[in-house]
């Protein structure tokens, strides 16, 4: 793999770094990180042996791809001279809301650059992370990408247009999730379970349920029907559902984020 540069050191920088360490695609000394002054590149550094040096010179220096994964609000207040340190570069980057357009203006002189939108589970090396480039990729770019997004999960290119709907269901849907644990939780503990029960039995059976889906090739709906026996306990749960839209509100909730996500990237 060629080198690497950070420009950042947080949550999701650190899992890229770990996955690509534990894969074994990177070496430590391919990598390097920095960070706006909060500590976590030193932090990074000092967990897995990569490199944290100071100033933008020197973490550009011999790095082929740069990964942006500062926040979003950094990227105007970066240093200028990061348009020919970046020169002839591949510019990856996971900043929230920021449009080819405009880092392919902060970077003018990069090979290529390519925005892409990962999600929390990526922390545990179990997200999906969609891509998209500003142009065509070359093939060893291509698998460049699909290798340092890979160390969070699986990876898919879809047209910038489909980003913000992506952000809507798979960038913010680990929260959505993390919602229907606690209200599964809430109502085994409202049927009389006790509380640490009750969120055992619905973690598991959420953590269950995915597997068996990921490992199926049926549809959800067929899955579901297996569980269902007409006028049986599922069905009456079910029937409660339908009752109160529950599909719709989870569209309106997607596209609701969505939405937002549309407005954010306006201003990117």
């Amino acid at each position: 793999m060629p080198k690497i540069a950070f420009l950042g050191a947080g949550r999701m920088a650190s899992a890229i770094v770990d996955g690509l360490l534990a894969q074994k695609v990177s070496a430590p000394a391919d990598l390097a990180c920095t960070d706006g002054g909060d500590g976590t590149a030193t932090a990074l550094a000092k967990r897995t042996g990569v490199s944290a040096p100071a100033g933008l010179a020197a973490l550009f220096a011999g790095a082929d791809t740069v990964v942006l994964a500062c926040k979003p609000q950094q990227l105007a207040t970066l240093d200028p001279q990061i348009t020919d340190l970046a020169a002839g570069k591949l510019v990856l980057s996971i900043l929230a809301g920021k449009r080819l357009a405009t880092l392919g203006r902060v970077f003018p002189r990069a090979r290529n650059v390519v925005r892409a939108m990962p999600n929390t589970p990526g922390q545990i090396g179990a997200g999906i992370t969609a891509w998209s480039a500003l142009h065509p990729l070359t093939p060893a770019d291509r698998a460049l990408v699909d290798a340092i997004l890979g160390a969070l999960g699986q990876v898919v290119a879809v047209p910038e247009a489909q980003l913000d709907a992506v952000t809507g269901l798979s960038g913010s849907g680990p929260a959505y999730v993390f919602e229907f644990a606690a209200a599964l939780r809430d109502a085994g503990e409202a049927a009389g379970l006790p509380r640490d029960a009750a969120w055992r039995l619905a973690r598991e059976t959420v953590l269950g349920a995915a597997k068996l889906m990921a490992q199926s090739p049926l549809e959800p709906e067929e899955l579901r029907n297996q569980v269902t026996s007409p006028n049986g306990t599922t069905f009456a749960g079910l029937k409660r559902m339908e009752a109160h839209n529950f599909r719709g509100v989870m569209k309106e909730t997607v596209l609701a984020a969505t939405a937002r996500s549309e407005e954010l990237s306006r201003d990117g």
